[in-house]
């Protein structure tokens, strides 16, 4: 994208859509809150729907303009950061009606923000700026969102065909990953960087990342998925 809404400055556009990003994100969850609170949804599906959503948020770099000498690309980091300093606070603050702690952990621990949850923010930030629109942080967090979204919430329910490596896993759950991070890895890859768009590389990445995924233990996968995913990047 080489324009700017209404022809406003590089850096007020970018601002702008980073605006975007955080009705977004903080949309959801209020709407997860609203769903667990008064119509029983799980509280296991209410936070990977939060995750996937999360990780969806790379939707909006498409809108970000890239001009040589301008930082304000980097913008798109900002609720990231934001959501850093609140899961710190939460983490340790939280009462246990909280809106994050309803909705974003699996047993209503404050301290689960610390985690997994934590990780997570921290590897948006990483790919929002190392890996600012690179396919390696596109699909770090495609997968990292989708996949590692989806397995739970299939694995739960639908495994029947347990595994146990350093955690509770069950083939479903792998396959949905799997599927969860093709899917996702080739429309953001396709959406945001379509001069990288490689059917074959993103479907064998995706399956390292579900190797990986496979062998993680809990809240720890947040870190393994997105550096196996950028490093079979740079070496594929």
């Amino acid at each position: 994208m080489d324009t700017t809404f209404f022809s406003l400055p590089v850096v007020w556009h970018n601002a702008l859509v980073t605006l975007m990003t955080f009705v977004y994100v903080f949309s959801v969850p209020p709407l997860m809150d609203y769903l667990v609170t008064n119509h029983a949804l799980p509280r296991d599906i209410s936070r990977k729907i939060t995750h996937i959503c999360a990780g969806s948020a790379i939707v909006f770099l498409p809108l970000f303009v890239d001009v040589e000498g301008d930082w304000s690309h980097f913008l798109n980091i900002t609720v990231f950061a934001v959501w850093t300093l609140l899961l710190i606070q939460k983490g340790l603050f939280a009462a246990d009606d909280d809106q994050a702690v309803k909705t974003m952990t699996r047993t209503g621990d404050k301290r689960e923000l610390l985690k997994g949850t934590l990780y997570f923010v921290i590897v948006a930030m990483i790919c929002g700026t190392v890996y600012y629109k690179q396919p390696a942080g596109v699909m770090a967090m495609a997968m990292l969102g989708w996949g590692d979204g989806l397995a739970p919430i299939i694995g739960t329910r639908y495994g029947k065909m347990k595994y146990h490596i350093l955690s509770d896993k069950s083939v479903e759950g792998s396959l949905a990953f799997l599927a969860g991070s093709v899917f996702a890895g080739l429309f953001f890859v396709h959406l945001i960087v379509p001069e990288s768009f490689n059917v074959g590389k993103i479907v064998v990445i995706a399956l390292i990342a579900t190797i990986v995924e496979g062998l993680s233990p809990k809240e720890v996968d947040n870190l393994t998925i997105p550096f196996a995913v950028i490093v079979a990047t740079r070496f594929l």
